[in-house]
């Protein structure tokens, strides 16, 4: 049966570059492209595809965000992170659901990863495997964080005050204030300044 690719890159020599050398081996593959993140959308809801390569930073991306979103269109649609991030913010993308990542300046193990994926169903370099078996604790950043505090956490961060909040969960306020005291002691910071930033980190995976 006939593979199919979509490589979401806004740089044509990336783009061309892959696939060239996954041509090289797999002559019958079929590969699509796009430039941005509405497009991918838009293609993965009108084909079928078994694997796609995503870059972060494309323009429209929602970062973390897309991982859940792009499996809520495709439960069953492989993805691989293909950028130039670092083991540590790509293991956040695993989390999310990502089935394996390459680093762009790695672009010649790209026929190596295509093909785990397609024979195992993930692809991890050596580094990001050993960061996946011993530093588990770095894999959510804000697990310490209960669902609702997270919840309440990402509503904080969006610029909801405590009583769009308590509209919002149908909570009293006193409620969303013990929750609000409880996530400042849990993420040691002391205002919501803080809270943002820390909130604008998770969500482009920087946090360390």
């Amino acid at each position: 049966m006939q593979k199919k690719i979509l490589i979401a890159d806004d740089h044509y020599v990336v783009r061309m570059g892959a696939s060239l050398l996954l041509h090289s081996t797999y002559e019958d593959l079929e590969i699509d492209f796009t430039e941005n993140y509405e497009n991918v959308k838009e293609k993965i809801t009108e084909i079928r595809y078994d694997l796609l390569m995503l870059d972060i930073d494309m323009p429209g991306s929602i970062y973390l965000n897309m991982i859940k979103e792009l499996k809520s269109i495709d439960p069953e649609l492989k993805i691989m992170m293909f950028s130039a991030c670092d083991e540590k913010t790509a293991l956040r993308y695993i989390h999310e659901g990502a089935d394996g990542y390459l680093n762009k300046q790695l672009s010649e193990n790209v026929v190596e990863a295509v093909t785990m994926i397609f024979r195992q169903g993930f692809y991890y370099s050596q580094e990001l495997a050993h960061l996946l078996i011993h530093n588990r604790k770095e894999i959510k950043p804000l697990e310490n964080l209960s669902k609702r505090e997270l919840e309440i956490f990402e509503l904080l961060a969006q610029g909801n005050g405590n009583l769009e909040i308590s509209n919002e969960l149908d909570l009293k306020m006193s409620t969303i204030s013990t929750f609000k005291k409880r996530i400042y002691e849990k993420l040691k910071i002391q205002n919501l300044a803080e809270l943002i930033k820390l909130y604008e980190k998770y969500s482009l995976g920087e946090i360390k």
